[in-house]
């Protein structure tokens, strides 16, 4: 089957490529070829590179593909590909919340790649690309929920960088009432992404979880999302709205955040690593201003960032499961994940990484992010398999409704239980 939905225009990175020399004539017959589905193929994708270089060191040919850059439209391609059981494609990167909803079209890399493969790897990363005990994925980089606060304004108030959802409550009232007096009218407490999007179930289960609530939908399957702590946690984000964070968060995502906080106009901000090169970019407002920090916790919890991030997977359509692993491995190992968090700023998903020097000198947001990766909880998408994406929209929708003022915390995480419970029985 040809890998019409990729279309060709969007393949320029497509090569084929073979160590060269006489010596090399037995091994070159001998040669096979592997696919590999990278990113979008623009200078932030370090996977055609990587991949040709395992090309050049083994011999065997590989084949990149160029992927769409949005997410939504990327996994529409590859399960058209999976679920047609086309053999076009060997490996394929994954989203973080991919793994439940496309394991059963996935190898088990246990099989294939030797027993301590995934020792050095953060364990949660790992757990969450465990699909019933299979190893669907392995992790290549990542991202974790951070605070990124201005460590200026902290010092001109006399204010410590908050570490409970309270203090930040607290340190945002006073100081954005210091700054509005100062003649600053437009500026904020606390920014965050309030669109009912996948944005925000990132930043409601940190909240939910930070405050001893849960992960919405445990390990096992089952629904916890109905208790005390959550309605607390949803219930204190509302009480943000108007207050510290402006009426206008609720259709906030990412960017939108990033730029009140890089124009000058927010204390807080929560967000994801990407944004630290850019807010000390040349021409920002706050260059040279800003800090971060782990996500503060609730009286009875500890930090929780969600984690995100991409993976390698397998096809179990591939002629080639073997050397198409062997890809994985190379492109996961450490001087790979090495190599990538200098020259691309990546995140890398072996631990040992954010102590090493050249890394750090090159990559200095690596040790914030670090400790939030050690505090990493993972959306439920291993647990719930391909009805992920109906939990993660009626978890989003409650917590909007609840930051509207639509709702209490406490009615809306009850209305949910139940209907996740309904959602489950049918689905998982």
């Amino acid at each position: 089957m040809p890998i019409t939905p990729f279309h060709r225009a969007t393949r320029p990175l497509v090569t084929s490529l073979l160590l060269g020399g006489a010596a090399l004539g037995a091994q070159q017959s001998l040669a096979a070829e592997v696919s590999i589905a990278c990113g979008p193929g623009d200078a932030t994708d370090y996977c055609p590179t990587l991949a040709q270089q395992w090309a050049e060191k083994t011999g065997h040919e590989v084949e990149v593909v160029s992927t769409p850059n949005s997410a939504t439209e990327r996994l529409s391609l590859l399960q058209q590909l999976l679920n047609s059981q086309s053999s076009d494609i060997d490996v394929m990167m994954i989203d973080t919340v991919w793994p439940g909803l496309l394991a059963e079209h996935l190898v088990d890399l246990n099989d294939y790649l030797e027993d301590d493969a995934t020792e050095g790897f953060f364990p949660a990363l790992i757990n969450n690309n465990t699909v019933d005990e299979r190893l669907v994925a392995m992790p290549w980089y990542t991202n974790a929920g951070l605070l990124y606060y201005r460590k200026d304004l902290l010092d001109k108030h006399g204010h410590e960088v908050p570490e409970t959802w309270q203090q930040l409550t607290d340190t945002a009232e006073a100081i954005q009432a210091a700054e509005r007096e100062a003649g600053n009218d437009g500026f904020w407490g606390y920014v965050f992404q309030g669109r009912a999007y996948e944005g925000l179930t990132c930043n409601a289960l940190e909240w939910v979880a930070s405050h001893g609530g849960g992960t919405i939908v445990d390990a096992e399957g089952q629904v916890t999302i109905d208790n005390p702590q959550a309605a607390a946690a949803l219930d204190r984000a509302a009480s943000w709205i108007g207050n510290i964070s402006p009426e206008g968060v609720l259709n906030y995502t990412e960017e939108e955040t990033r730029g009140v906080f890089q124009s000058g106009e927010a204390l807080f901000l929560r967000n994801w690593p990407y944004v630290w090169s850019l807010v000390n970019s040349e021409g920002s407002e706050v260059a040279g201003k800003v800090g971060m920090a782990a996500l503060p916790h609730g009286p009875d919890g500890e930090p929780a960032a969600t984690l995100g991030g991409w993976s390698l997977a397998v096809s179990r359509y591939s002629e080639t499961p073997q050397l198409a692993a062997d890809l994985v491995a190379y492109i996961t190992a450490r001087p790979q994940q090495k190599a990538h968090a200098i020259r691309k700023n990546r995140n890398p998903t072996i631990e040992s990484l954010y102590q090493d020097p050249e890394v750090l000198e090159n990559n200095p947001a690596v040790t914030s992010v670090h400790e939030n990766l050690l505090n990493g909880v993972a959306r439920p998408a291993s647990a719930t398999g391909d009805a992920y994406a109906r939990v993660s929209n009626a978890f989003f929708n409650a917590t909007h409704s609840v930051l509207s003022g639509e709702q209490e915390g406490a009615e809306a995480v009850e209305q949910l239980q139940s209907q996740l419970e309904r959602l489950g029985r049918r689905a998982w």
